[in-house]
Protein backbone atom coordinates (compact mmCIF):
# COMPACT_ATOMS: atom_id res chain seq x y z
CA UNK A 1 0.00 0.00 0.00
CA UNK A 2 1.73 3.41 -1.07
CA UNK A 3 0.57 6.99 -0.28
CA UNK A 4 -0.21 9.43 -3.09
CA UNK A 5 0.99 12.45 -0.80
CA UNK A 6 0.34 14.58 1.95
CA UNK A 7 -3.30 14.39 3.02
CA UNK A 8 -4.66 12.50 -0.45
CA UNK A 9 -6.59 9.74 0.08
CA UNK A 10 -4.71 5.72 0.40
CA UNK A 11 -5.32 3.98 -3.04
CA UNK A 12 -5.58 0.04 -2.31
CA UNK A 13 -3.19 -1.64 -4.62
CA UNK A 14 -2.64 -4.84 -3.50
CA UNK A 15 -3.27 -7.50 -5.76
CA UNK A 16 -3.54 -7.24 -9.80
CA UNK A 17 -5.13 -4.14 -11.49
CA UNK A 18 -6.31 -3.73 -14.98
CA UNK A 19 -4.69 -2.22 -17.97
CA UNK A 20 -5.13 1.17 -17.33
CA UNK A 21 -2.20 0.97 -15.24
CA UNK A 22 -1.68 1.30 -11.30
CA UNK A 23 -4.30 2.44 -9.17
CA UNK A 24 -7.05 1.17 -11.85
CA UNK A 25 -9.76 -0.73 -10.79
CA UNK A 26 -11.85 -3.21 -12.50
CA UNK A 27 -15.37 -1.62 -11.66
CA UNK A 28 -14.54 1.57 -14.11
CA UNK A 29 -12.25 3.60 -10.98
CA UNK A 30 -9.91 3.21 -7.85
CA UNK A 31 -11.34 1.99 -4.84
CA UNK A 32 -10.61 4.73 -1.78
CA UNK A 33 -9.87 3.95 1.86
CA UNK A 34 -13.79 3.70 2.74
CA UNK A 35 -14.29 0.94 0.41
CA UNK A 36 -16.45 2.86 -2.16
CA UNK A 37 -15.95 3.72 -5.73
CA UNK A 38 -17.74 6.74 -7.40
CA UNK A 39 -20.15 4.18 -9.17
CA UNK A 40 -20.99 2.74 -6.02
CA UNK A 41 -21.99 6.38 -4.48
CA UNK A 42 -23.99 7.20 -7.73
CA UNK A 43 -25.77 4.40 -7.28
CA UNK A 44 -26.39 4.67 -3.35
CA UNK A 45 -27.54 8.33 -4.09
CA UNK A 46 -30.13 7.43 -6.70
CA UNK A 47 -31.61 5.03 -4.86
CA UNK A 48 -31.90 7.61 -1.99
CA UNK A 49 -33.35 10.26 -4.06
CA UNK A 50 -34.79 8.45 -6.75
CA UNK A 51 -38.70 8.35 -5.07
CA UNK A 52 -37.61 12.78 -4.88
CA UNK A 53 -37.05 12.90 -8.09
CA UNK A 54 -40.02 10.76 -9.71
CA UNK A 55 -42.39 13.08 -7.58
CA UNK A 56 -40.83 15.90 -8.75
CA UNK A 57 -40.95 15.47 -12.30
CA UNK A 58 -44.76 14.01 -11.83
CA UNK A 59 -44.55 17.53 -9.93
CA UNK A 60 -43.31 19.35 -12.91
CA UNK A 61 -45.67 17.33 -15.72
CA UNK A 62 -49.11 18.18 -13.62
CA UNK A 63 -47.75 21.62 -14.01
CA UNK A 64 -47.09 21.44 -17.78
CA UNK A 65 -50.53 20.22 -17.81
CA UNK A 66 -52.20 23.26 -15.90
CA UNK A 67 -50.93 25.47 -18.14
CA UNK A 68 -52.47 23.89 -21.16
CA UNK A 69 -55.76 25.60 -22.73
CA UNK A 70 -59.15 24.26 -21.22
CA UNK A 71 -61.05 21.96 -23.39
CA UNK A 72 -63.60 23.43 -25.46
CA UNK A 73 -66.30 21.02 -25.13
CA UNK A 74 -67.52 19.38 -21.71
CA UNK A 75 -70.60 16.93 -20.77
CA UNK A 76 -72.22 19.48 -18.58
CA UNK A 77 -76.15 18.63 -19.28
CA UNK A 78 -77.48 21.88 -21.91
CA UNK A 79 -74.03 23.79 -21.72
CA UNK A 80 -73.28 25.23 -24.72
CA UNK A 81 -70.11 23.59 -25.29
CA UNK A 82 -71.43 19.90 -25.03
CA UNK A 83 -72.00 18.16 -28.11
CA UNK A 84 -73.24 15.88 -26.83
CA UNK A 85 -77.61 14.16 -27.13
CA UNK A 86 -77.99 16.01 -23.39
CA UNK A 87 -75.99 19.17 -24.17
CA UNK A 88 -77.09 22.98 -26.34
CA UNK A 89 -74.05 23.08 -28.74
CA UNK A 90 -76.28 23.24 -31.60
CA UNK A 91 -78.70 25.69 -30.87
CA UNK A 92 -75.91 27.83 -29.01
CA UNK A 93 -73.87 28.03 -32.47
CA UNK A 94 -76.51 29.38 -34.35
CA UNK A 95 -77.28 32.26 -32.07
CA UNK A 96 -73.58 33.09 -32.08
CA UNK A 97 -73.94 32.79 -36.32
CA UNK A 98 -77.15 34.87 -35.94
CA UNK A 99 -75.00 37.54 -33.91
CA UNK A 100 -75.41 36.96 -30.40
CA UNK A 101 -73.02 37.37 -27.76
CA UNK A 102 -73.30 34.35 -25.79
CA UNK A 103 -71.33 34.77 -22.02
CA UNK A 104 -71.76 30.87 -20.13
CA UNK A 105 -70.81 30.46 -16.96
CA UNK A 106 -71.70 28.38 -13.95
CA UNK A 107 -71.28 30.77 -11.29
CA UNK A 108 -73.77 33.27 -10.52
CA UNK A 109 -71.53 35.93 -9.60
CA UNK A 110 -70.37 36.39 -13.53
CA UNK A 111 -74.39 36.54 -14.13
CA UNK A 112 -74.83 39.60 -11.93
CA UNK A 113 -71.81 41.15 -13.50
CA UNK A 114 -73.19 41.32 -16.95
CA UNK A 115 -76.89 41.48 -16.19
CA UNK A 116 -78.27 44.61 -17.33
CA UNK A 117 -81.14 45.96 -19.69
CA UNK A 118 -81.04 45.03 -23.42
CA UNK A 119 -79.11 41.43 -22.17
CA UNK A 120 -81.03 38.29 -21.82
CA UNK A 121 -80.70 36.07 -19.24
CA UNK A 122 -81.10 32.87 -19.12
CA UNK A 123 -80.77 30.06 -16.36
CA UNK A 124 -81.14 26.61 -17.16
CA UNK A 125 -82.55 24.17 -14.33
CA UNK A 126 -82.40 24.66 -10.49
CA UNK A 127 -81.48 22.03 -8.74
CA UNK A 128 -78.09 23.78 -7.69
CA UNK A 129 -79.68 27.33 -7.11
CA UNK A 130 -80.03 28.44 -3.16
CA UNK A 131 -82.39 31.21 -1.88
CA UNK A 132 -78.98 34.03 -2.16
CA UNK A 133 -79.06 33.26 -5.69
CA UNK A 134 -82.67 33.47 -6.38
CA UNK A 135 -83.09 36.80 -3.98
CA UNK A 136 -80.40 37.98 -6.34
CA UNK A 137 -82.10 37.24 -9.41
CA UNK A 138 -84.90 39.08 -8.81
CA UNK A 139 -82.88 42.10 -8.18
CA UNK A 140 -81.76 41.48 -11.97
CA UNK A 141 -82.46 43.72 -15.06
CA UNK A 142 -82.96 42.87 -18.49
CA UNK A 143 -85.27 40.17 -19.75
CA UNK A 144 -85.16 36.63 -17.79
CA UNK A 145 -86.00 33.04 -19.47
CA UNK A 146 -86.11 30.29 -16.80
CA UNK A 147 -86.12 26.57 -18.98
CA UNK A 148 -86.40 24.06 -16.72
CA UNK A 149 -86.48 25.82 -13.64
CA UNK A 150 -89.53 25.24 -11.82
CA UNK A 151 -88.43 26.50 -8.26
CA UNK A 152 -87.27 29.76 -9.55
CA UNK A 153 -90.34 30.48 -11.53
CA UNK A 154 -92.94 29.95 -9.16
CA UNK A 155 -90.99 32.58 -6.67
CA UNK A 156 -89.90 35.01 -9.14
CA UNK A 157 -93.10 34.70 -11.59
CA UNK A 158 -95.97 32.61 -9.56
CA UNK A 159 -95.51 29.76 -12.40
CA UNK A 160 -96.22 26.56 -10.65
CA UNK A 161 -95.51 23.33 -12.49
CA UNK A 162 -98.00 20.78 -12.34
CA UNK A 163 -95.79 17.70 -13.15
CA UNK A 164 -98.19 16.88 -16.13
CA UNK A 165 -95.99 14.67 -18.35
CA UNK A 166 -97.11 14.78 -22.03
CA UNK A 167 -96.42 12.40 -24.80
CA UNK A 168 -93.30 12.42 -25.67
CA UNK A 169 -94.52 12.05 -29.48
CA UNK A 170 -97.51 14.55 -28.83
CA UNK A 171 -96.93 17.55 -31.01
CA UNK A 172 -98.50 20.80 -29.13
CA UNK A 173 -99.44 23.85 -31.06
CA UNK A 174 -98.91 27.36 -29.88
CA UNK A 175 -102.71 28.22 -29.30
CA UNK A 176 -102.26 31.61 -28.39
CA UNK A 177 -101.11 35.12 -29.90
CA UNK A 178 -97.28 35.05 -28.64
CA UNK A 179 -95.08 36.39 -31.40
CA UNK A 180 -92.37 33.72 -30.38
CA UNK A 181 -94.43 30.66 -30.01
CA UNK A 182 -96.19 31.55 -33.38
CA UNK A 183 -93.46 31.77 -34.86
CA UNK A 184 -92.46 27.86 -33.20
CA UNK A 185 -95.79 26.52 -34.81
CA UNK A 186 -95.82 23.46 -32.81
CA UNK A 187 -92.78 21.46 -30.33
CA UNK A 188 -92.47 18.42 -29.29
CA UNK A 189 -91.75 17.07 -25.27
CA UNK A 190 -93.03 19.79 -23.26
CA UNK A 191 -93.97 20.17 -19.56
CA UNK A 192 -97.09 21.33 -17.86
CA UNK A 193 -97.18 25.22 -16.00
CA UNK A 194 -99.93 26.48 -14.27
CA UNK A 195 -100.22 30.22 -15.38
CA UNK A 196 -101.32 33.27 -13.18
CA UNK A 197 -103.57 35.42 -13.85
CA UNK A 198 -102.70 37.64 -16.75
CA UNK A 199 -99.29 35.71 -18.18
CA UNK A 200 -99.82 34.33 -21.95
CA UNK A 201 -99.87 30.42 -22.06
CA UNK A 202 -98.60 28.65 -25.28
CA UNK A 203 -98.73 25.16 -26.23
CA UNK A 204 -101.04 23.44 -23.64
CA UNK A 205 -101.71 19.40 -24.25
CA UNK A 206 -104.89 17.93 -25.08
CA UNK A 207 -106.58 17.80 -21.43
CA UNK A 208 -105.10 21.00 -20.30
CA UNK A 209 -107.16 23.93 -18.73
CA UNK A 210 -106.68 27.28 -20.18
CA UNK A 211 -104.30 27.98 -17.82
CA UNK A 212 -101.89 25.61 -18.21
CA UNK A 213 -99.22 24.94 -21.04
CA UNK A 214 -95.47 24.53 -21.64
CA UNK A 215 -94.49 28.04 -22.91
CA UNK A 216 -95.30 31.01 -20.58
CA UNK A 217 -94.47 34.72 -20.79
CA UNK A 218 -95.15 37.17 -18.20
CA UNK A 219 -94.16 40.50 -17.47
CA UNK A 220 -93.15 40.97 -13.55
CA UNK A 221 -92.92 44.83 -12.28
CA UNK A 222 -91.79 45.58 -15.56
CA UNK A 223 -89.66 43.09 -16.87
CA UNK A 224 -90.38 40.45 -19.28
CA UNK A 225 -90.00 36.46 -17.55
CA UNK A 226 -90.61 33.61 -20.15
CA UNK A 227 -90.80 29.97 -18.77
CA UNK A 228 -90.49 27.19 -20.55
CA UNK A 229 -91.24 23.51 -18.69
CA UNK A 230 -89.12 21.11 -20.64
CA UNK A 231 -85.93 21.86 -21.48
CA UNK A 232 -85.33 18.72 -23.45
CA UNK A 233 -86.23 20.80 -26.89
CA UNK A 234 -83.39 22.88 -26.85
CA UNK A 235 -80.98 19.90 -26.16
CA UNK A 236 -78.67 18.79 -29.70
CA UNK A 237 -81.01 15.36 -29.70
CA UNK A 238 -84.35 17.27 -30.06
CA UNK A 239 -83.67 20.48 -31.13
CA UNK A 240 -84.91 19.42 -34.88
CA UNK A 241 -88.12 18.40 -33.95
CA UNK A 242 -90.55 20.19 -35.17
CA UNK A 243 -91.02 23.81 -34.30
CA UNK A 244 -88.18 23.73 -31.19
CA UNK A 245 -85.49 25.31 -33.21
CA UNK A 246 -87.60 28.18 -34.22
CA UNK A 247 -89.03 28.21 -30.43
CA UNK A 248 -85.40 28.24 -28.90
CA UNK A 249 -83.70 30.94 -31.43
CA UNK A 250 -86.47 33.40 -30.42
CA UNK A 251 -86.56 32.90 -26.97
CA UNK A 252 -82.82 33.53 -26.22
CA UNK A 253 -81.92 35.38 -29.39
CA UNK A 254 -84.35 38.48 -28.36
CA UNK A 255 -81.33 40.66 -28.05
CA UNK A 256 -77.88 40.40 -28.97
CA UNK A 257 -76.21 39.53 -25.38
CA UNK A 258 -77.28 36.43 -23.62
CA UNK A 259 -76.31 35.60 -20.79
CA UNK A 260 -76.41 31.16 -20.45
CA UNK A 261 -76.07 30.33 -16.70
CA UNK A 262 -76.38 26.54 -15.72
CA UNK A 263 -76.12 26.67 -12.01
CA UNK A 264 -73.48 24.25 -10.10
CA UNK A 265 -72.86 22.88 -6.65
CA UNK A 266 -69.51 24.13 -6.48
CA UNK A 267 -70.94 28.00 -6.91
CA UNK A 268 -69.36 29.80 -4.19
CA UNK A 269 -72.25 32.90 -3.89
CA UNK A 270 -73.35 34.07 -0.87
CA UNK A 271 -74.17 37.13 -2.13
CA UNK A 272 -70.94 38.65 -2.82
CA UNK A 273 -69.30 39.93 -5.94
CA UNK A 274 -66.58 37.73 -7.67
CA UNK A 275 -64.30 40.50 -6.37
CA UNK A 276 -65.16 40.42 -2.63
CA UNK A 277 -64.13 36.61 -3.12
CA UNK A 278 -61.05 35.63 -1.11
CA UNK A 279 -59.47 34.12 -4.40
CA UNK A 280 -60.12 37.16 -6.53
CA UNK A 281 -56.98 38.98 -5.49
CA UNK A 282 -55.01 35.71 -5.90
CA UNK A 283 -52.80 35.01 -9.02
CA UNK A 284 -54.40 32.70 -11.73
CA UNK A 285 -51.72 29.80 -10.93
CA UNK A 286 -52.86 29.63 -7.56
CA UNK A 287 -54.90 26.77 -7.65
CA UNK A 288 -52.38 24.92 -10.08
CA UNK A 289 -49.56 25.25 -7.59
CA UNK A 290 -52.46 23.95 -4.55
CA UNK A 291 -53.03 20.81 -6.48
CA UNK A 292 -49.32 20.38 -7.25
CA UNK A 293 -48.57 20.84 -3.48
CA UNK A 294 -51.28 18.06 -2.69
CA UNK A 295 -50.14 15.62 -5.20
CA UNK A 296 -46.71 15.78 -3.03
CA UNK A 297 -48.23 15.33 -0.05
CA UNK A 298 -50.17 12.13 -1.05
CA UNK A 299 -47.03 10.51 -3.20
CA UNK A 300 -44.93 11.38 0.15
CA UNK A 301 -48.20 9.78 2.35
CA UNK A 302 -47.60 6.82 -0.30
CA UNK A 303 -44.08 6.66 -0.16
CA UNK A 304 -43.66 6.60 3.42
CA UNK A 305 -46.92 4.87 4.53
CA UNK A 306 -46.69 1.32 6.24
CA UNK A 307 -47.03 -1.56 3.50
CA UNK A 308 -48.52 -4.66 4.91
CA UNK A 309 -47.72 -6.97 2.09
CA UNK A 310 -49.79 -7.87 -1.33
CA UNK A 311 -53.10 -9.50 -0.41
CA UNK A 312 -53.04 -13.46 -0.62
CA UNK A 313 -56.22 -15.29 -1.80
CA UNK A 314 -57.38 -18.24 0.45
CA UNK A 315 -60.05 -20.90 -0.32
CA UNK A 316 -62.61 -20.56 2.20
CA UNK A 317 -63.70 -23.19 4.42
CA UNK A 318 -67.52 -23.43 2.90
CA UNK A 319 -69.18 -22.28 0.17
CA UNK A 320 -71.73 -19.55 0.69
CA UNK A 321 -74.47 -19.43 -1.38
CA UNK A 322 -75.37 -15.08 -2.30
CA UNK A 323 -78.90 -15.37 -1.38
CA UNK A 324 -77.34 -16.81 2.36
CA UNK A 325 -75.35 -14.30 2.42
CA UNK A 326 -77.85 -11.82 1.50
CA UNK A 327 -80.05 -13.07 4.17
CA UNK A 328 -77.35 -12.83 6.54
CA UNK A 329 -77.09 -9.14 5.92
CA UNK A 330 -79.76 -8.49 6.72
CA UNK A 331 -80.15 -9.63 9.69
CA UNK A 332 -77.36 -7.91 11.04
CA UNK A 333 -78.80 -4.81 9.89
CA UNK A 334 -81.91 -5.80 11.52
CA UNK A 335 -80.23 -6.62 14.81
CA UNK A 336 -78.08 -3.41 14.83
CA UNK A 337 -81.52 -0.88 13.27
CA UNK A 338 -79.03 -0.15 10.76
CA UNK A 339 -82.21 0.84 8.57
CA UNK A 340 -80.19 3.99 6.79
CA UNK A 341 -77.34 1.32 5.27
CA UNK A 342 -80.17 -0.69 4.40
CA UNK A 343 -82.12 1.83 2.83
CA UNK A 344 -78.94 3.25 1.26
CA UNK A 345 -77.75 -0.01 -0.08
CA UNK A 346 -81.42 -0.26 -1.73
CA UNK A 347 -81.38 2.88 -3.28
CA UNK A 348 -78.04 2.70 -4.34
CA UNK A 349 -79.22 -0.63 -6.80
CA UNK A 350 -81.81 0.83 -7.84
CA UNK A 351 -80.55 3.88 -9.02
CA UNK A 352 -77.76 2.08 -10.76
CA UNK A 353 -80.28 -0.41 -12.50
CA UNK A 354 -82.38 2.87 -13.48
CA UNK A 355 -79.25 3.95 -15.00
CA UNK A 356 -78.42 1.76 -17.12
CA UNK A 357 -82.14 1.00 -18.35
CA UNK A 358 -82.12 4.72 -19.25
CA UNK A 359 -78.46 4.58 -20.69
CA UNK A 360 -76.90 7.04 -18.54
CA UNK A 361 -73.74 6.17 -16.90
CA UNK A 362 -73.13 4.77 -13.32
CA UNK A 363 -71.48 8.65 -12.44
CA UNK A 364 -74.56 10.67 -13.45
CA UNK A 365 -75.16 13.38 -11.21
CA UNK A 366 -78.50 13.19 -9.36
CA UNK A 367 -80.71 16.00 -10.91
CA UNK A 368 -80.17 14.82 -14.24
CA UNK A 369 -81.31 10.78 -13.13
CA UNK A 370 -84.14 12.34 -11.49
CA UNK A 371 -85.30 14.42 -14.23
CA UNK A 372 -84.90 11.74 -17.00
CA UNK A 373 -86.68 8.98 -14.68
CA UNK A 374 -89.41 11.02 -13.83
CA UNK A 375 -90.05 11.39 -17.52
CA UNK A 376 -89.43 7.63 -18.48
CA UNK A 377 -91.95 6.63 -15.64
CA UNK A 378 -94.49 9.88 -15.88
CA UNK A 379 -93.92 10.23 -12.02
CA UNK A 380 -93.60 13.58 -10.32
CA UNK A 381 -89.75 14.29 -10.19
CA UNK A 382 -90.59 15.44 -6.62
CA UNK A 383 -91.28 11.65 -6.19
CA UNK A 384 -88.72 10.30 -7.60
CA UNK A 385 -85.88 12.17 -5.83
CA UNK A 386 -87.64 11.55 -2.62
CA UNK A 387 -87.84 7.65 -3.25
CA UNK A 388 -83.72 7.89 -4.77
CA UNK A 389 -82.29 10.29 -2.33
CA UNK A 390 -85.13 10.98 0.61
CA UNK A 391 -83.94 11.21 4.06
CA UNK A 392 -83.54 7.27 5.65
CA UNK A 393 -86.94 5.24 7.24
CA UNK A 394 -86.96 5.51 10.74
CA UNK A 395 -88.45 1.97 11.33
CA UNK A 396 -88.91 -1.43 9.89
CA UNK A 397 -92.12 -0.61 8.00
CA UNK A 398 -90.86 2.40 6.22
CA UNK A 399 -87.90 0.09 4.79
CA UNK A 400 -90.22 -2.37 3.32
CA UNK A 401 -92.20 0.43 1.75
CA UNK A 402 -89.11 2.08 0.61
CA UNK A 403 -88.32 -1.21 -1.03
CA UNK A 404 -92.10 -2.04 -2.64
CA UNK A 405 -91.80 1.68 -3.96
CA UNK A 406 -88.12 1.34 -5.22
CA UNK A 407 -89.19 -2.33 -7.35
CA UNK A 408 -92.68 -0.16 -8.10
CA UNK A 409 -90.65 2.49 -9.92
CA UNK A 410 -88.17 0.42 -11.63
CA UNK A 411 -90.79 -1.75 -12.92
CA UNK A 412 -92.73 1.47 -14.53
CA UNK A 413 -89.47 2.65 -15.60
CA UNK A 414 -88.46 -0.80 -17.39
CA UNK A 415 -92.30 -0.73 -19.07
CA UNK A 416 -91.41 2.43 -20.94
Amino acid sequence: MSAAGAGSAFVVTDGPTSSGGPGGATDGGPVVGDGTSARSRAAHRWRRSRVLIGAGVLVVLVGLLALLPEPRTSQTPLAPDNPSGTGAMAVAEILRREGVSITYTQRFADVEAHARDGVTVAVFGDYALGEAQLEAMDDLSGDLVLIGATYASGTLAGIETTWAVTDPDEVLAARCDDPDAVAAGTITRAGALHAPAGATVCFPAADAAADEGAYVDVSVDGRRITVLGDPAMLTNAHLTEEGNAALALRMLGRHTELVWYVPSWDDPYQGATTEDEPTASMPPWVDALAWQLLLVVVVTAVWQGRRMGRLVTEPLPVVVRAGEAVRGRGRLYRRSRARGHAAAALRAGAASRIAERLGLPRSAPAPLLVDVAARACGWPAADVEHLLYGPPPTDDDGLARLARDLDHLESEVHRS
